[in-house]
């Protein structure tokens, strides 16, 4: 759920084309800021839904990575002008950790367990 908050921070707060902007600012394409909406939006009602959760969460990790690195400079609290680091990293760790753990048992669409030397 904390991912779709995330990314519809984007559209209702900044619109898509203040995000493109955004990205922009820091040294992104600003084209970039619609693929990326998109991805945290798909993926975070992936999550939700139990879709390939493991693979989704993977996925979604360098997308973050990129936001804490553009943070990284503001130091770590959310509330820094800017914003900090620390909501990135959280969100780096719990997709890691989705990742790691594998789905629930209530997921619509379990990912392939991985099986070594089979």
């Amino acid at each position: 759920m904390i991912w779709i908050a995330h990314t519809l921070l984007k559209w209702f707060v900044f619109a898509l084309p203040g995000t493109a902007r955004y990205f922009k600012s820091v040294g992104f394409s600003g084209f970039l800021a619609y693929p990326v909406f998109a991805a945290e939006l798909l993926g975070g009602i992936a999550l939700v839904l139990g879709l390939y959760a493991r693979q989704v969460a993977l996925a979604l990790v360098p997308v973050v990575a990129a936001a804490a690195s553009v943070h990284l400079p503001n130091g770590w609290a959310h509330t820094s002008p800017g914003g900090g680091w620390e909501y990135p990293l959280f969100l780096i760790v719990a997709s890691v950790s989705l990742w790691l753990t594998g789905d629930g048992a209530l997921a619509a669409r379990r990912s392939p367990r991985f099986v070594p030397g089979a």
